[in-house]
């Protein structure tokens, strides 16, 4: 089998109580991997601490070859900007910006250009060009992902993504995340309360008594 692009080894988190101990996760090309977990059993720490926000307790933690706290703060916020990309619930657009400038925004950043088919596949093209404030939630959250795509990166982190959305705008979002991983030859990590998104990826894990379990 090929390299991992993420390997995490017996990783632990605690804030005022353990949130979890000894977890250890491996996502190859076009693999996606949901985590479920009650409010406050550590998933979204998790998360964050595998996207390189927060360094863990104990444990390691490569991506794409690179041991990821071993790099200083620019150097990992760099990484992230272009290897990785995050979707969290709220969707932190620029208000006065269209759909476009805001998606725009990201590709000049990266260095990458817009692929048309995620617009159309995301079912914004028709309104891309709108300000963002005139759109409906969905659609912003859609043009929220959107822009997280647009950069090309290899591993998605989502926190969330669906938690806004109606059933169908959900599996869309969902559908559209997995048809990129396996076209970019990418990976998802997702952290979910629904259990129907979390069987639409390929593995999934409840984080429960401080483990990962399948």
């Amino acid at each position: 089998m090929s390299q991992p692009l993420l390997q995490a080894t017996d990783l632990s988190h605690a804030f005022d109580y353990p949130l979890y101990d000894g977890v250890s996760l491996t996502l190859h090309a076009g693999e996606s991997v949901a985590v479920q977990g009650r409010s406050g059993s550590g998933k979204s720490t998790l998360l964050h601490t595998l996207a390189g926000f927060l360094p863990p307790l104990t444990g390691h933690i490569e991506i794409l070859e690179h041991d990821l706290y071993a790099m200083d703060e620019a150097e990992r916020e760099m990484f992230r900007r272009t290897e990785l990309g995050i979707v969290f619930q709220t969707h932190y657009l620029f208000k006065g910006m269209t759909g476009r400038q805001n998606i725009e925004a990201a590709t000049e950043l990266a260095g990458t250009e817009l692929d048309p088919w995620l617009l159309e596949r995301l079912e914004i093209d028709e309104v891309i060009d709108q300000k963002v404030g005139e759109l409906s939630g969905g659609q912003q959250q859609r043009i929220s992902l959107a822009r997280v795509l647009a950069k090309q990166p290899r591993l998605i982190f989502a926190d969330e993504p669906t938690g806004n959305l109606d059933k169908q705008t959900a599996t869309l979002v969902m559908e559209v995340m997995q048809e990129y991983i396996h076209k970019q030859e990418g990976a998802l990590f997702i952290v979910t309360h629904d259990g129907e998104i979390a069987k639409m990826c390929g593995k999934y894990y409840v984080l429960i008594d401080r483990k990962l379990k399948p």
